[in-house]
């Protein structure tokens, strides 16, 4: 699984102040300033915004928690995330709950101008009135004010201009009521329920997972939208994303419901570990999930079924392993992988454990496009270290050891080996994925949650 779920793809969209089905939609009342705030409420709060991942977009390097400035490169130009401590001047001090639920569920600030959607407010739209005012409280109260501004959006005119995208929202946001009643109607299971709501919800796993049309929607919004829900996403950042389906090869239909579990709390599976944008998403906020919340997202998961139905199953196959043993390196590809590869990743392609990650049978190595296993290659990636897994593990960058031709070799004979059987990838396409390189992670400097 990969990439910030908060995604690039979302900032392309811009949205409008229009109230969808003439409704606007409230929470409870704001806290009077005196009256006092029950520490476990601002607490649920907290977990609330770790669920939705706000600080991964919110919190830039080198500033204050929550103060904004983290940049979206687009074509069109940059847009730089929100203040949203409670300072009244640069953040939402002075929003009332209603304010901050119109915000956060419709993507409408206090003064009636439109909120890119960098933050996924299409679904967020599913938060209970409970989760927003938890979340209200949380950054009125438990967050410290921060009175600096966001560098200025730099948007080339007149693209700028956010009218145009009334019809967007008329035709593609969903309605606030329709969309917190969905679950609750559909899984009598509370397990599934729970599950769905976080994935479709505050997760909003949709955002990058679910491929997007010509007007940059997602083409479906839940599982009741059919199976391009989760099925896999574009190319964002530089990193392919796969589908969180049922899909024997590509997709989670060999994860068992723990191994899911595993890799959102330590980005580390048996089946495979975190690279590219999902790191983040890990670090700051799957990672503080709770297991009951886990297990319910693997369950909801492991329940989708496959959006190509048709998609042979992978069967390991040992013949490549058994050349590589008896040092028959004749393969393309199987010099450079030896020489490179191997020590981690091992001759049968199995890696070990959660420390180096498998590559036969490995979902991300099968996908049509070979992006972010060359990528990976080019750019290296490091498991970063947290409080459910302690120990740092780093993938070296081979981007200026090898050529674009021996990076082509040795992906290709990834993608072949053990029975994945993916199609070999060309000098060319490495050659012209290098401009899109993405730049090496170092550890993560933003604070934990």
């Amino acid at each position: 699984m990969t990439i910030r779920i908060s995604s690039l793809f979302n900032a392309l969209l811009v949205t409008t102040s229009c109230i969808l089905g003439g409704e606007i939609a409230t929470a409870h009342a704001t806290s009077t300033p005196n009256q006092e705030i029950p520490s476990s409420l601002i607490e649920q709060g907290h977990y609330q915004a770790v669920l939705g991942d706000c600080m991964a977009c919110h919190s830039a390097p080198g500033r204050p928690t929550y103060s904004g400035g983290f940049p979206f490169p687009l074509p069109i130009g940059t847009i730089y995330s929100t203040n949203i401590t409670p300072d009244p001047e640069h953040g939402i001090g002075t929003y009332s709950e209603a304010d901050f639920a119109r915000a956060v569920r419709q993507g409408i600030r206090k003064d009636g101008s439109t909120l890119y959607p960098a933050m996924p407010f299409p679904s967020y739209a599913r938060l209970s009135d409970a989760d927003i005012h938890a979340l209200y409280v949380y950054f009125h109260n438990g967050v410290k004010p921060q009175a600096i501004a966001p560098p200025e959006n730099k948007i080339m005119w007149p693209l700028s201009m956010r009218w145009p995208l009334i019809i967007w929202r008329w035709l593609f946001a969903p309605n606030v009521q329709k969309a917190q009643q969905r679950t609750a109607a559909e899984f009598s299971d509370p397990v599934l329920a729970r599950g769905a709501y976080l994935v479709e919800g505050a997760g909003h796993c949709g955002a990058c997972h679910t491929p997007r049309g010509i007007t940059m929607a997602e083409k479906a919004q839940t599982a009741q939208d059919g199976n391009a829900f989760l099925a896999g996403g574009s190319v964002v950042e530089g990193w392919f994303i796969p589908s969180l389906r049922q899909e024997n090869r590509t997709g989670l239909g060999r994860w068992s419901e723990q191994d899911i579990v595993d890799f959102l709390k330590t980005g580390r599976a048996p089946t495979g570990a975190s690279f590219g944008g999902m790191t983040p998403v890990v670090e700051h906020s799957t990672h503080g999930y709770s297991d009951s919340d886990l297990h319910a997202i693997a369950r909801f998961l492991h329940q989708l079924t496959p959006a190509d139905p048709h998609e042979q199953p992978w069967q390991y196959s040992p013949q490549t392993a058994s050349a590589l043993q008896h040092a028959d390196l004749s393969a393309r590809g199987a010099q450079v992988y030896i020489d490179r590869c191997a020590a981690c990743h091992r001759t049968d392609g199995h890696g070990y454990g959660t420390v180096f990650p498998p590559l036969a049978g490995n979902p991300v190595v099968m996908t049509a496009d070979p992006s972010s296993v060359v990528h990976i290659v080019q750019s290296g990636a490091t498991i970063q270290p947290l409080p459910t897994s302690v120990s740092a593990f780093t993938m070296p960058s081979f981007g200026k050891t090898l050529s674009d031709r021996e990076i082509a070799d040795v992906v290709s004979f990834i993608r072949q080996a053990w029975g994945n059987q993916a199609a070999p990838v060309s000098e060319q396409k490495v050659k012209q994925l290098r401009e899109t390189m993405p730049e090496s992670t170092p550890p993560s400097k933003l604070p934990k949650n």
